[in-house]
Parts: structure tokens; C-alpha cells; sequence
């Protein structure tokens, strides 16, 4: 009896059923296409941050270096040879970028905290190329306009002249390189970059003359495996290409940590200490432990990064956590409301029926279990559209993929960063803030949020079931009998 009176009823009101289940499914599928939408910025910000940190880094441990004014690292000086002639010219300058050094006693220490599972060090470095060549200028004796030939005044005159012509051409050139350890892989910039050409480094290459080249520097520099790259008059083995996977690398070259130290007279220094930690949910712990024993430090987690993150992904993130989520949710409201408004008007014109019903016996429960099945079916069925919906635009949006850019503030590379002569401010961290890095804007739908849409359709449909219900137990066989013609 219970199907055959639900059957009959949605098919007589298949109209209202519809408004009901449309209503729904809008408010279930902005939730589906808004969901989707947060988790793939998420997922872009977690890219960016990789792009940063390196994959598995939880938070990195640097000091900033103070100001010039207050013992800061000076601005680089270049020296020339003075020689006779057309000569070539060239000098480099390497130091350490952006941050203050550490001693790599420092990786041990922040190792031996409670919670740390694995510590790195690297230095990063700039690298300032000068090369070009002086030309001499060359004496022209000035050309006599008196007209007089006189001996006298022409001996004078021999001897009066200007130098003309000389000059220098020079060109200038700056780039980034990363010291890495060799021994210990698994953390910092490079793991974010996966090897399309040629090797990574191997364990044993501590010390060893080679080089990783960025994919995008070695186009354009035309580097190939094989090759050799010169930093400071050293010669460096290319052995592999990398590619950063959001399209931005931390450096342009990537080799030992022990010759970046030997380069920058940085021996037994280094600028960065990358960090994972045991357990993600005590990485705050973590944090307060590192700055507690080892002072002086400035320990920056992902999360810190994160909210310094801004472009257009941080304005697109936003929207979506205030405007987004606070729209759907004022959507499925008005859904709800719709619904059981819809379903208590239902129950107002069926009076009679029901009615008739509790005269020849059927108990006000029954009647309320009648109301709430149809509600529940028209739930389900505006679940199934609205997850139908919001699956179909979160495909749309993955398939158009727009791009959504995402910069660093300076902040981030700490307070020393930008200054002394530095070419980009901060470190790994902060080369990013001078390039926005693109990244395609993905809706990747999970079973939870699924699972949401289905909890939203139940849920729908039992607020409506309780608007009928409670009509429907009011209703008495006397005052819907009254009604009969």
C-alpha cells in the first residue's frame, strides 16, 4: 500500500515533483562545482608551494640577513686587469642570495628535534657575470685652421691633439644556482623537478664537478647533456636536464652543495634547512620547538607561505571560500525552504485523501511516513540531478582549465632579502616573487564531496518530509470530511 499510494502520487503531481527536485539539484550541484573548485586551488596552491619548498617539505628554517647599514653583505665589486690593447674581459661574482648563512650544523640540530623526521641544508647562490672588453682610444692630432705655415707655429701644433674613439662593451649577466646535497635527495627545491633529460645526481657525486640544468634556462642557453657550464672559472659536467613541475624552478642550475660552498668562500654554510615532519598535524609543534633551541632562526612553514600567496589564484580562492561556499549555502536554504513549503502545500490540497484515510483507519503515523517517502523520493531525485549537474560543470572546468596566476610576497624571502646587490630578493622563496607562476585550474571531485551531495539530497528531502509531515498530522477525519461533496 505504502508504494502504490507513492507511485500514484508522484505521477499525479509530476510537476510539483519536479519543482521540488529542480529546486535541489541547483542548490547540490553549486555546492558539487564550488567544492571541486576549492579543492583544485588548493591543489595549485599545494603546486606553487612545491614549486618553493620542494615536495615533502613541510617548513624551512632560515635566518635573515640585516641590512647593509648594519653588517650586511656589501654590494659586489668587479676587478679588471688594466693591459694594453683590445682585450677580453671577464668576472664573476658569487654569493650567497638572499638570506643569511647558516652553519651546516645547524641541519644536525634541527634534525635532533622532537617530531623532525629528515633535515636537508642547500645554499643558494647568485651568480653576477661581467664579460666584455676595453678598447684604448687613440690620439688624433688636431688639424690646423689658421692657415699659417709658420715653423714655429707648426711644431706647436704637432704637438696639440685629442684622443678619440675607445670604450668599453660589456655585457652582463645573472642567474641562480643551488647547492644540493647529494647524499640526502628527498628534500628541497630539486625534488619539486623531475629529470626529463640525462640523471640526477648521484649519492656518491658529493663533491664531483656536475650540474643539473633547469629545463627552460638550458633552451635558452642551449645547454645539452654532455655539455659543460662555467661558474666562476670552473667547469661543470651537464649530466641532466630538470623540469619544474609548475612550470617555475627555484634555480637555474642545480650542483653539489659542497662546490656552491667552495664558489661563495661559504664553507660549511648554508642558507636553508628543509624540513619535513614526522606527523603533519604537529608541524605548529615542530615550529615553536625549532625557534625555541635553536635561536637566532626563522622558521617558515607552508602554511605561513600559503596565506602570502597572492594573483589571481588568491583572489579566485577567496571568492570561492567567502563568496562561493556562503552562496550555496544560501541556495540549499532556499532550496530546503522551497521544498517543504511545496511538500506542506501538497498536504493542504490532499485534506480530503487523507482525511478519508484516518476515518477508515489509517493512524496519523502512517500517514506522516506516506508524506515523508514521497518527500524523500523527490529528494534523491534532485540529488541524482544535482549531482549529475555539478559533475558536468566540474568537467567543464577542468577541460576549459583556466589560468590562474600566483605570485610570492617579498616577505616571504625574510627581511634580508633584495638587499646588497642581490639580483632576485630572498631565496628559493623569494626568486618566485619576481615571476608569476601560471598554473591550469583543475576541479577535481572527490568521494567526500559525492558523499556530501547525497547527504544534502537526504537531508533536503527529510526537511520537506518534516514541513508535510507536520501538516499531515494535524489534519482530522472530521474537518477534511466536512469538505466532501
Amino acid at each position: 500500500m505504502f508504494f502504490t499510494y507513492l507511485r500514484r502520487e508522484l505521477r499525479r503531481r509530476r510537476k510539483a515533483a519536479l519543482v521540488v527536485a529542480s529546486g535541489l539539484a541547483l542548490g547540490i550541484a553549486l555546492v558539487i562545482v564550488v567544492n571541486s573548485a576549492s579543492a583544485g586551488m588548493q591543489q595549485a596552491q599545494g603546486k606553487v608551494l612545491e614549486s618553493l619548498y620542494g615536495l615533502g617539505t613541510d617548513m624551512t628554517v632560515t635566518k635573515a640577513a640585516p641590512p647593509p647599514s648594519e653588517g650586511g653583505r656589501e654590494r659586489p665589486r668587479f676587478n679588471f686587469d688594466a693591459q694594453d690593447g683590445d682585450e677580453t674581459q671577464s668576472s664573476d661574482v658569487v654569493m650567497p642570495q638572499g638570506f643569511e648563512t647558516l652553519a651546516s650544523s645547524t641541519v644536525g640540530k634541527v634534525a635532533d628535534q622532537s617530531g623532525v623526521a629528515g633535515a636537508v641544508g642547500g645554499l643558494s647562490l647568485s651568480v653576477l657575470k661581467v664579460d666584455g672588453e676595453f678598447k684604448p682610444g687613440e690620439f688624433a692630432p688636431r688639424e690646423n685652421t689658421s692657415g699659417g705655415g709658420g715653423g714655429g707655429g707648426g711644431g706647436g701644433g704637432a704637438g696639440t691633439g685629442e684622443v678619440r674613439g675607445g670604450g668599453a662593451n660589456f655585457d652582463v649577466n645573472s642567474y641562480t644556482v643551488y647547492g644540493t646535497d647529494t647524499a640526502h635527495q628527498d628534500l628541497g627545491p630539486l625534488t619539486s623537478s623531475k629529470i626529463t633529460d640525462g640523471r640526477a645526481f648521484e649519492t656518491t657525486e658529493t663533491d664531483a664537478k656536475v650540474a643539473v640544468v633547469d629545463s627552460a634556462y638550458a633552451k635558452e642557453k642551449k645547454y645539452k647533456v654532455g655539455g659543460d657550464v662555467t661558474i666562476k672559472g670552473t667547469k661543470f659536467e651537464i649530466v641532466g636536464i630538470a623540469t619544474a613541475d609548475s612550470g617555475d624552478a627555484s634555480a637555474n642550475l642545480y650542483i653539489p652543495l659542497k662546490q656552491a660552498q667552495t664558489l661563495s668562500d661559504s664553507k660549511d654554510k648554508v642558507t636553508t634547512v628543509y624540513v619535513k615532519a614526522d606527523d603533519s598535524q604537529q608541524i605548529a609543534a615542530v615550529k615553536s620547538a625549532v625557534q625555541k633551541n635553536i635561536p637566532g632562526t626563522t622558521v617558515t612553514t607552508s602554511a605561513d607561505l600559503a596565506d602570502r600567496v597572492s594573483g589571481s589564484l588568491s583572489t579566485a580562492s577567496d571568492l570561492a571560500t567567502s563568496v562561493g561556499k556562503w552562496l550555496s549555502i544560501a541556495v540549499l536554504i532556499a532550496a530546503f525552504v522551497v521544498a517543504g513549503l511545496l511538500t506542506m502545500s501538497a498536504v493542504t490540497r490532499r485534506v480530503q485523501e487523507f482525511g478519508t484515510l484516518k476515518a477508515l483507519g489509517w493512524k496519523s503515523g502512517r500517514v506522516t511516513r506516506q508524506v515523508v517517502g514521497e518527500a524523500m523520493v523527490n529528494g534523491l531525485v534532485g540529488g541524482a540531478l544535482g549531482i549529475a549537474v555539478g559533475v558536468a560543470g566540474a568537467y567543464v572546468l577542468t577541460a576549459v582549465s583556466p589560468s590562474l596566476t600566483a605570485e610570492v610576497g617579498s616577505a616571504a624571502a625574510g627581511p634580508g632579502g633584495g638587499g646588497g646587490g642581490m639580483i632576485r630578493a630572498g631565496g628559493p622563496a623569494g626568486q618566485a616573487a619576481d615571476k608569476a607562476i601560471e598554473i591550469a585550474l583543475t576541479a577535481p571531485i572527490s568521494a567526500a564531496t559525492i558523499a556530501l551531495a547525497v547527504g544534502l539530497a537526504v537531508t533536503g528531502g527529510l526537511i520537506a518530509g518534516a514541513f508535510g509531515g507536520w501538516r499531515a498530522s494535524r489534519l482530522r477525519p472530521a474537518d477534511a470530511l466536512r469538505r466532501v461533496e
